[in-house]
């Protein structure tokens, strides 16, 4: 009995320490994970698209973040933007946060379709960056229910894009396209393809980015504010700009063409005057070396009737999110040190890969006041980031091409003879019927 006593004490002695070690394995384990002091490595994965843009602009940002955070591994996966959208839609509809990453990069006006839809799954970022510091209309979009979720990325500020040479040739100058508005640059226009045979602008029926631009120049959008609520009908901005869009292409200064390659060829190969577009399409134009000192890049043009808008818009854009898992901090973090508040950062950007940030700070630096020697000396930057400022801060909503897809067929019955009143309470009811 006394031996069958003693190997009992001691199994069970035995299973004691085995399971403390196994408690204490664990535990050093989970503080790993969670940035704890076994310095094992935090990795942060991040998704994103475009790898001379975006990608660039992340692999620049961890770089520079390596330099004081060796321990923090950070993985930059380039996947097509639809393929995004696809694979976040997956997995926070199947409620599953394994596949996702801790950082990805959503367009602008998609983005309140995620944080409306799933606000829970995005970490808010307000005890890491100020939004403040950004441009006032980058934070309609990145922003859901007093929470601030994006960290704002660059900017889409819209500029009008001008062949100087060809303004010369038909009597003009370049200061006689600033501050114009839509109904003035037709009249210069017209005077151009009378002079020089040239176009002043391209046009895909398909693609409404022009109205788009016009809109947001009046702080007006397709919705309501609450990003909800279709705003087609009585919309006074929208009016103008299918009026405007109109007189552009009954003026017959419009090259039309269908694709992105049709665009850029139309302004290399010298057939348009002019581009009227967000300023990514700065290094297209420079693309074409010879053209060098023949283009000056103005104000946007304003809505002639309509007293709200401004010689500032935008077109494009895109902003970073941290996904609410594991590693959400370190993400927040690394953000917060570059994209968040980082001005030399800035002009790194601004210089290799040429992203304009929306940081406020940034248009200060050296890199945003140079002088560019292809467009004559203009501190082209500068300009834009000025311009950036100023751009009226509009809630995009969830269902910006939704619309979009409407408008544009609503836009051609416009063109064939339509009343404009009919065109756009027709859009409006599709728009009610379609979108919930």
């Amino acid at each position: 009995m006394k031996k069958l006593l003693t190997i009992l004490l001691a199994s069970f002695m035995l299973l004691t320490a085995c399971s403390s070690n196994s408690d204490k394995s664990t535990n050093a384990s989970n503080e790993g994970t969670n940035g704890g002091s076994t310095g094992k490595k935090q990795e942060i994965t991040v998704w994103a698209w475009d790898k001379a843009f975006n990608i660039a602009a992340m692999e620049t940002a961890k770089g520079i973040y390596a330099q004081k955070n060796a321990d923090v591994t950070i993985n930059v996966i380039e996947n097509a933007q639809d393929d995004i959208i696809q694979k976040l839609n997956a997995g926070l509809n199947s409620g599953t946060t394994k596949t996702l990453p801790n950082i990805v990069l959503i367009e602008d006006y998609r983005a309140q379709s995620f944080l409306q839809a799933y606000p829970d799954s995005f970490f808010a970022l307000d005890e890491f960056i100020n939004a403040a510091d950004f441009a006032d209309y980058k934070i309609g979009p990145t922003s859901f229910e007093g929470k601030q979720y994006g960290v704002p990325f660059d900017s889409g500020v819209a500029g009008l894009y001008v062949r100087t040479d060809y303004l010369q040739e038909a009597g003009y100058t370049v200061d006689d396209l600033q501050d114009v508005t839509w109904d003035e640059y037709i009249e210069i226009g017209k005077a151009i393809k009378e002079k020089t045979g040239k176009d002043m602008l391209t046009q895909d029926p398909n693609d409404l980015g022009l109205i788009r631009m016009m809109i947001q120049s009046a702080g007006a959008w397709y919705l309501q504010e609450d990003g909800k609520t279709p705003f087609i009908a009585n919309n006074a901005a929208l009016e103008d700009a299918f009026n405007t869009y109109k007189n552009i292409m009954d003026a017959n200064i419009v090259k039309v063409i269908s694709d992105w390659s049709q665009f850029v060829g139309a302004f290399n190969s010298g057939d348009v005057a002019s581009i009227p577009t967000g300023n990514w399409i700065t290094a297209s134009v420079k693309a074409e070396a010879e053209q060098s000192g023949k283009w000056a890049i103005v104000p946007f043009p304003t809505l002639a009737n309509t007293a709200s808008s401004v010689h500032a818009s935008n077109l494009g854009g895109s902003s970073w999110y941290v996904m609410n898992v594991d590693g959400k901090e370190a993400a927040a973090d690394f953000l917060k040190e570059t994209f968040g508040s980082n001005v030399d950062f800035y002009q790194t950007l601004v210089t290799e890969i040429g992203a304009i940030g929306t940081l406020k700070a940034a248009a200060q630096g050296e890199a945003y006041t140079a002088p560019d020697e292809f467009f004559n000396g203009q501190t082209t930057i500068a300009d834009l980031a000025s311009w950036t400022e100023q751009i009226p801060n509009v809630n995009y909503g969830m269902h910006t091409y939704a619309v979009e897809d409407i408008l544009v067929v609503e836009m051609q019955n416009f063109m064939n003879g339509t009343e404009l009143e009919t065109v756009l309470n027709n859009a409006q009811t599709q728009a009610e019927t379609q979108i919930r």
